[in-house]
């Protein structure tokens, strides 16, 4: 069982949730795809075991053999070769190495140099694995992160995926294979658009789909507004309670420390657990 927590801004309690869930599973995996500032570490306070560089292959081009021919150019859908005074250039930054290039030449104009953009962390925190990765300053995109990180899951627990926020590149690979998403959302008129957003790009990919509305007061509650307008499943309402802010801020699991928090987050594994294998 695959869980996916997104959110549709940062500061929602996305990673709250998705650490107490995966406290909560029990034996599980729990993967910090938030690879611009992983937090996760911050709570779970991991024993490192492994670390991984990741790598990418950008092309490279010998000017010798180039006959200008431009079928590699043609054949980039993201524009990331281009022909200058008949020298061949990559941008970097826009190029998914996807290898195309090299084998469409026929001339064995292209080769590939391998590039560092990030590192993947393999740890323990009790009962739990603990996945996290990190894109190394600069770099343009996450998504070579995550992807050696969800290939780096064991296929015998639970995982709980902390996705990035927003609905970018980077959340769309963090969900791609997942079984069921959680989305968090505040309850202000911001949380709501930011949860609207964050909708429809689950819902592009028929992602089966539950709201954790987080923050609750007695107050007006637009968010939750958007679900029951919308006949979406809310699947938890956490309360605004000061001894879960004050000890989620200090870095701790509330699961383990707060009676409350335990029973709202048993009350929500279950939920999930029960749709997954619906």
């Amino acid at each position: 069982m695959k869980i996916a927590i997104l959110s549709g801004k940062g500061g929602t309690g996305k990673t709250f949730v998705a650490v107490n869930l995966a406290a909560a599973l029990g034996k599980s995996t729990y993967v910090d795809c938030d690879v611009e500032e992983p937090n996760g570490k911050l709570f779970f306070k991991p024993e490192i075991i492994e670390k991984k560089k990741v790598t990418i292959y950008l092309p490279a081009f010998d000017k010798e053999k180039c006959v200008g021919c431009r079928e590699c150019v043609d054949f980039c859908r993201f524009n990331a070769l281009v022909f200058i005074k008949g020298t061949p250039i990559v941008f970097p930054e826009i190029c998914h190495p996807c290898g195309g290039c090299k084998i469409v030449c026929k001339y064995d104009a292209v080769s590939e140099e391998k590039k560092e953009v990030g590192e993947v962390l393999v740890g323990k925190s009790g009962e739990t694995h603990f996945l996290s990765g990190i894109m190394n300053i600069g770099e343009a995109s996450g998504v070579p992160v995550i992807k050696e990180l969800l290939g780096s899951i064991p296929d015998n627990r639970n995982t709980v995926i902390d996705c990035p926020p927003g609905s970018g590149c980077m959340v769309m690979e963090s969900i791609k294979d997942v079984d069921y998403c959680i989305l968090v959302a505040e309850p202000t008129e911001f949380g709501r658009h930011n949860l609207e957003m964050v909708h429809q790009l689950v819902t592009v990919f028929e992602k089966p789909l539950g709201i954790v509305l987080n923050k609750c007061t007695e107050e007006e509650n637009p968010s939750k507004d958007f679900c029951l307008e919308n006949k979406i499943d809310i699947v938890a309402e956490i309360p605004f309670d000061k001894d879960l802010g004050r000890d989620n801020s200090n870095g701790e699991i509330v699961y383990y420390s707060n009676d409350k928090a335990k029973r709202i987050f048993n009350v929500l594994s279950g939920i999930v657990e029960k749709k997954v294998c619906q």
